[in-house]
């Protein structure tokens, strides 16, 4: 599957670094074992609050998205962003659909596995929307907050 990195404002290919991966399940059952992992993959039905600081020696976190539907891992994405201050990559992996990026990336995803199109297929999504209504995990400003601004400068 093709990697995408979040770069600025665009996605651009990444080759596949090497990386030891490591299940949730497998790290909280024998650490020690696995002290030389590098990106700890997370199923999107675990609470992500109970990992605390102790995931700040991984620099990948990969978040499974089993079905479109299922929103539970932009939850995960923003709690580590927002609550646990991950500062890491956090990777998106598995049914992962153009017309999702832009809200993946809004709620802190960086790195994306994509089954079908490309960095400019990915890139394409991503224009498709110029304002943004609520505050998220990245920096965008709601609409609401730049009229304010423009009334407040006038």
């Amino acid at each position: 599957m093709p990697l995408l990195k979040l770069h600025g404002d665009r996605l651009l290919p990444s080759l596949e670094e090497a990386r030891n991966e490591v299940s949730l399940e497998d790290w909280r059952s024998n650490r020690t074992a696995h002290a030389d992992a590098t990106a700890l993959v997370v199923p999107n039905d675990a609470d992500i609050t109970d990992l605390g600081c102790d995931v700040s020696g991984f620099a990948t976190i990969i978040l499974e998205f089993p079905a479109f539907k299922d929103g539970r891992a932009y939850s995960q994405a923003r709690l580590l962003r927002e609550r646990i201050s991950y500062t890491g990559e956090i990777r998106a992996r598995g049914d992962v659909l153009r017309d999702q990026l832009s809200f993946m990336i809004r709620c802190g995803v960086n790195g994306f596995e994509i089954a079908s199109g490309g960095a400019d297929a990915a890139n394409d999504a991503l224009r498709e929307f110029s304002f943004v209504y609520q505050a998220a995990a990245d920096d965008a400003a709601p609409v609401w907050k730049r009229r304010l601004d423009r009334a407040a400068a006038a």
